[in-house]
This record gives structure tokens, sequence and C-alpha cells, in this order.
């Protein structure tokens, strides 16, 4: 464990959480703790998939560390040439390279780049009480580790813009609503949700969740016809390594069997 971050496996899957109270806020070293985790789950053959959450019940991530800003610790002016280690902001929001998919498990209020860090999960579930938050404008700062980015493309425009311009609280309920969330649930339930989908994710074949990552990943915002083309062009190793794959035909093999697939990462 390293300060402000807890790390734990669980079989295939690797849970991360950040532990910073009282507002679980990021600075360098824990935006480099978290690179460092997220770099874990990419090299381990054994492990799977990630969850990530927050530390406490009342709040996930408020984002950045302003105090730790304030005091001069980290830059304003080009903040991203600062080393916020492998991954970017908090290690996950440009971790272009991180080839296993990663669950946000949301225990409380999720506000600014602690909002940046949700939109770069694969899929989130929200406790009941969570609220979502992009205070920055009023700070005379913008979003920009990941909700201008990504926001827009979650959200009816509109809707976006008023949570960008105007701070707008959303709703775990219209989060869900709208497709941010996957799932609402109730606080006791979040992490066992969150648990159940992993170990769904971990037994699947690991080749195809990788090639299912880098895929989605690589054609996202081209037309269907472009989508085609790219994917079919050799640009894509995951994607033309499980199509070779002995997992591939034991699945096929196993459907055709009527028998659970053995899977190897072979």
């Amino acid at each position: 464990m390293t300060e402000g971050v807890r790390v734990a496996r669980r079989g295939g899957v690797l849970e991360v959480t950040i532990d910073r109270p009282p507002v679980n806020a990021i600075d360098i070293p824990t935006s480099k703790a978290l690179g460092a985790a997220f770099a874990t789950l990419r090299d381990d053959p054994e492990l799977r998939v990630g969850i990530i959450t927050g530390g406490g019940e009342k709040i996930f991530s408020a984002g950045w560390d302003l105090k730790a800003l304030d005091k001069g610790e980290m830059s304003l002016d080009r903040w991203w040439d600062d080393d916020y280690g492998e991954g970017g902001f908090a290690g996950l929001t440009e971790f272009w390279g991180l080839n296993k998919p990663v669950i946000g498990a949301l225990n409380g209020k999720t506000i600014g780049g602690g909002f940046e860090i949700a939109l770069s999960c694969d899929l989130l579930v929200a406790a009941e009480h969570v609220q979502f938050r992009l205070p920055e404008l009023p700070l005379g700062l913008v979003p920009d580790a990941g909700a201008l980015q990504r926001l827009p493309r979650r959200l009816p425009r509109n809707l976006a813009m008023e949570m960008l311009y105007l701070g707008r609280w959303l709703s775990a309920e219209e989060a869900a609503r709208f497709g941010l969330v996957n799932v609402v649930v109730p606080a006791d339930r979040l992490m066992a949700q969150a648990r159940e989908w992993a170990d769904q994710i971990a037994a699947a074949a690991p080749k195809a969740v990788e090639a299912l990552k880098e895929v989605t990943n690589g054609i996202e915002g081209l037309g269907p016809r472009r989508a085609y083309e790219v994917m079919r062009s050799g640009v894509f190793p995951a994607y033309e390594r499980m199509l070779g794959s002995e997992d591939a035909r034991e699945g096929v093999s196993a459907f055709v069997d009527k028998r659970e697939a053995r899977f190897r990462d072979r």
C-alpha cells in the first residue's frame, strides 16, 4: 500500500481504493500510485480486470488537490508537464495502453477530477446517494483532464454544457437515466455488484476481453464503414491474436458440446 492508495488482489481482480480523507483528493504522489496500480493490472497476466473506488461513504473523489496546488506542489500553467506518473492525472485518465477493463464503484460524491476518473472507466456502478458535479469554472479553471473531452459524448450536449458552465449537480438516478452510469444500487450493495461484474469478466477469455477494449477504443468516433475498415486493417494486434487463439476455438467447441469453456489465455 502506498499512502493514499490501497491495492488488493482478489483472484483475477485488482481492487484500487483512493483513501485520502477527507475528500480523496489527488496530488502527484497519489496520481503516481494510481498509475502504478493500473500498470500492474496491465502487466500481470494473472489479473483480468480492475475496480476503482473511494474510501469512506461520502466522497468518491473531489479530484485535483487544490491545497497542494496552492502550496506550489503542482503546476497550474501547463499542468500536464508535471510528472503525474503513468496514465496521466489519477493514473487512468490518459492510460491509452491499459488493455484490461476498469469498473468504477462510485461510493459518494464524484466531483471535478473525481468525475474525470469515473469517465475514464469502462463500466460504472453508483451508490444511490452519489451525485456528480464539475465545479471548476468559478475557480477560474476548466475540467481538462477528461470532462471536456468525454462528457459531451456521454450526455446530451445541452446537459453536458449545463454541468460545465453552471456546475449543475447530477444525481445518480439521472446519470443512469441518461446512460452515464450502468446501474445504481444501495450503498451496501456497491462493491458486491462491482465484484460480480468483475468476476464475470475475469471468467471470459482474456484475449477476447483485451481485443474488445482495444477495438472499441480504437474506432471511437469513426463512422461504421470506416470502423470496419480500420478494424480489418491489421492495426489492432490484440484483435488479431484473439482471432487466431486457442481460446477462440475452445469457446466455439464448448458451445457446440454444451459444456463450460476452459480458457487458458492461449
